[in-house]
């Protein structure tokens, strides 16, 4: 038996969790479409070179709503003197990101790196209500395989069964 007709009989037998496992991997590539589009509109709007993150950093500080004092103080210490590079590590970061979990490469840590911006996004101020199911959905990406139901980490999980980066 191929492995095709066996998926296809698997699939057939457990519709209920082919459906859950179909959802599950939409909600991936509207995930990395998310990260891809974040990439897109700083490289074309110029954040690698110029001050815009700074400026956007200043104006969550002083600008209402009032900020918690870790935020204030995230945005003072960290985030304000430390613009440009953090505009690169975002910039750069969304797009592996992106790339990555649209072919379903190194997944997991991905999704750890997708949580980790997330955070820092909320951390600067930069809460909105997307946020939380985002940060939801990094978790379950780290927890499910689902670069093994489609993506490249199953057939190197294979070649490297010893590798954390595949599993």
């Amino acid at each position: 038996m191929s492995y095709f007709s066996w998926k296809r009989e698997y699939m057939q037998a457990h519709p209920l969790q082919t459906a859950g496992i179909v959802f599950f991997l939409i909600g991936r590539y509207i995930f990395a479409i998310f990260f891809l589009y974040g990439f897109w509109h700083k490289l074309v709007r110029g954040w690698l070179w110029t001050d815009k993150m700074y400026g956007f950093f200043t104006e969550r500080l002083y600008s209402p709503p009032q900020l918690n004092d870790f935020q204030a103080l995230y945005l003072e210490q960290f985030a304000i003197p430390l613009a440009l590079p953090i505009a690169w590590i975002v910039t750069i970061g969304e797009l592996i990101i992106g790339v990555c979990l649209a072919l379903g490469l190194t997944a997991r840590a991905n999704a750890a790196f997708a949580l980790f911006l997330v955070l820092n996004f909320a951390a600067g101020g930069f809460y909105n209500l997307t946020l939380p199911p985002f940060m939801i959905f990094s978790v379950l990406m780290m927890l499910l395989p689902s670069s093994h139901w489609l993506g490249l980490d199953r057939q190197l999980h294979e070649r490297y069964p010893e590798s954390i980066w595949f599993k």
